[in-house]
């Protein structure tokens, strides 16, 4: 019998063969909404087998399903029937869209969430039925291991496959496992309000279940607000949390200009906005209310996504944040003057450095910014109460050294650079720790070493590794990954150009 390990990478290469010459980017919503139906499918037959047995209840009541918080699945969308009676047929695309919409009319609130293109001409009908026998017949049935929880780490890792084999535009809905776990377990978002305003496929609040089970504790415990700018990564996210049985109120738009969250006030949040997005439309927010510490630059979104979420938390909330390396050090566009602003208020708590190589997306190096709102801890909070007055220090850890490649051109955290990197944060916050600093790992310096060195948050400059300010990447590295951003952006003019040409002779007009 395979692991789940095994279980996972051969079900992988199985996928991964099927998918013939269909971009990764296309293939990944095929797959993983079979995923999705396999899931509540086999969560309904659970519910429906455990009602057949009782004379006082009818298994085909849609109500019972409620109740249960399960969703409830036509007969003609069970996972058996379109496996053993219409997976060898060539009306298997529309059998399987007609599955899905009458899935979303029985239950609302996953209205406009599944991918309903399984008919397509372009989609080989063959291999789509091969891909149903190899989901409904591989190991979900395992002994020891429930399907909602197999299938939930299946879909947790395709959606870290199919980053991985998108590249640059997988790391648009995908924050690699590690970081995230690493953010949650410095937070520790054990109950209380959750929220990430750019929340991809939902990973931040995956793992910030995974660590309440860890811990002894109840998913009802916290509650989950994110939002999604993209239609296709908000359905993603949507899916990803009801196979966990997530209960999150998820938005889809624009977090700037058109926040579903307004007034929301949170114990925690975890976001990975992009890096250096320069087409956020900060000229039309000038005047907003958000920038307490001043007006972020409209070429580059970083200090306006750190505003936003400082605006986010309640008088003793905490936030990890993961964004570009250079949001340490800018002093562009007034981004200098904001960050001096933020660190002699008393919002900025740690800053970790990462090493290169975490994200599928881009070479650029990265870093954490943890953002706490009650640093002084006065008056002390029914949560912040273990926390120690920390308002004129900020603690400062270089993780560059630290992580494993776990592919050719990936790294990541194991358990054990976690736990170092946690263990630090946490013996320096709490009251009871016993803090040390160590030299080339973690230094706590003070408000005034700080402004000192300028307002500079970079650790390397604290914890005594270089003289010189050193962003990681080594040159050859820098000039291939600028050669490729070039390259993207010619191609992306190119093809612009083309699109605009095209419009202008419909309506007539050439060029």
């Amino acid at each position: 019998m395979l692991n789940t390990k095994d279980l996972e990478k051969t079900l992988w290469a199985t996928a991964d063969k099927l998918r013939n010459n269909m971009d990764a980017a296309e293939y990944k919503h095929v797959v993983l909404g079979l995923i999705f139906l396999k899931y509540i499918s086999d969560a309904f037959d659970e519910l429906y087998n455990k009602l057949k047995g009782d004379p006082l209840s009818d298994p085909e009541d849609k109500d019972e399903y409620l109740a249960e918080n399960v969703f409830f699945v036509p007969p003609t969308a069970r996972w058996q029937y379109l496996q053993h009676e219409r997976a060898k047929l060539p009306s298997i695309g529309k059998d399987i869209d007609d599955a899905m919409e009458a899935i979303e009319k029985e239950n609302p609130n996953l209205k406009g969430v599944l991918p309903k293109d399984y008919a397509r001409p372009a989609l080989d009908k063959k291999r789509l039925g091969e891909l149903v026998d190899m989901i409904g017949n591989v190991g979900f049935n395992q002994q020891g291991h429930s399907s909602k929880d197999l299938l939930g780490r299946v879909y947790e890792y395709f959606l870290g496959m199919f980053a991985d084999a998108e590249g640059k535009r997988g790391g648009q809905f995908y924050t690699p496992q590690s970081i995230v776990k690493l953010l949650v377990e410095m937070l520790e978002p054990y109950s209380g309000r959750i929220y990430d305003g750019c929340c991809g496929s939902g990973g931040m609040f995956v793992q910030s279940e995974k660590f309440l089970d860890a811990h002894g504790g109840r998913i009802g415990d916290i509650a989950v607000y994110g939002q999604e700018s993209n239609p296709t990564t908000y359905k993603l996210c949507k899916m990803n949390l009801a196979i966990r049985g997530i209960d999150a109120k998820i938005e889809l738009g624009d977090t700037f200009h058109a926040d579903k969250h307004k007034d929301l006030k949170v114990d925690y949040i975890l976001a990975n906005p992009p890096f250096n997005i320069s087409d956020w439309g900060g000229e039309s927010l000038q005047d907003s209310h958000l920038w307490r510490y001043g007006i972020p630059p409209v070429g580059n979104a970083n200090y306006g996504w750190l505003q936003l979420f400082i605006n986010k938390l309640n008088p003793s909330g905490t936030a990890g944040i993961v964004l570009a390396n250079g949001s340490m050090t800018t002093n562009s566009g007034n981004e200098g003057e904001i960050r001096k602003a933020m660190i002699q208020e008393g919002v900025v708590d740690c800053m970790v450095a990462l090493p290169t190589q975490l994200f599928f997306n881009t070479q650029i190096p990265a870093c954490l910014w943890f953002l706490a709102r009650n640093r002084k801890n006065h008056p002390p909070s029914s949560r912040a109460g273990k926390f120690r007055d920390r308002s004129n220090e900020i603690l400062f850890i270089d993780a560059r050294k630290i992580g494993t490649m776990t592919s050719r051109k990936n790294k990541a955290f194991t358990d054990d650079d976690i736990a170092k990197i946690t263990n630090a944060y946490h013996s320096w916050r709490n009251k009871d720790g016993k803090y040390e600093d160590v030299a080339g790992f973690c230094k706590a310096a003070t408000i005034a070493e700080v402004e000192a060195n300028n307002f500079v948050l970079t650790p390397g400059r604290y914890v005594g590794t270089e003289e010189v300010e050193d962003d990681g990447i080594p040159f050859e590295e820098k000039v291939n990954a600028i050669a490729a951003e070039l390259k993207e952006q010619f191609e992306q003019s190119n093809e612009l150009q083309i699109k605009i040409k095209e419009n202008l002779l419909r309506v007539g007009i050439k060029i």
